[in-house]
């Protein structure tokens, strides 16, 4: 907003006084931007933890509420909680590397390749596809590896 209201040729002085009225007024909220950022690209572009980061920290949040909303959306997943604090089911955990993370890369590949292939060139697609979502490379290619063996084989 700060950016924003001195790019728009706002002086300083007002440009604070702005910022502190609308956060008052509860307008301004990071850890609610950041909070509804991290579900939206987790849940309707399959984004990675480390895509995400690098976008709320580019938008100006500070690291470590990014990671603090990061943390709360994988807790609320991991515990297979909704919005309202009703309990759901989820599927398979795939091992220390925050398997909510694997299970997020898998379902980006069951959507981008239906058919798991498993020659080079496909999984190379993947890999790309996976990378550039921002996954860490050995969560891409655990994901792949399970994409690979199918749902019945974890």
């Amino acid at each position: 907003m700060r950016a924003h209201l001195q790019g728009k040729g706002i002086d300083e002085r007002d440009t604070e006084r702005s910022i502190q009225a609308l956060a008052e007024q509860g307008h301004l909220d990071d850890a609610r931007f950041a909070r509804l950022f991290v579900q939206d690209k987790r849940e309707l572009d399959g984004w990675g933890a480390d895509r995400i980061r690098q976008a709320l920290t580019a938008r100006g949040i500070d690291p470590d509420v990014a990671g603090d909303a990061l943390a709360e959306h994988e807790h609320e997943h991991d515990h297979g909680h909704d919005d309202h604090g009703h309990e759901h089911k989820h599927g398979h955990d795939h091992g220390q590397n925050s398997g909510g993370e694997i299970d997020r890369a898998l379902g980006v590949l069951r959507r981008r390749f239906p058919s798991p292939g498993g020659d080079r060139r496909e999984r190379e697609r993947a890999l790309g596809v996976l990378l550039r979502k921002g996954y860490e490379s050995d969560v891409a290619l655990e994901a792949i590896a399970a994409h690979i063996r199918g749902p019945d084989e974890f």
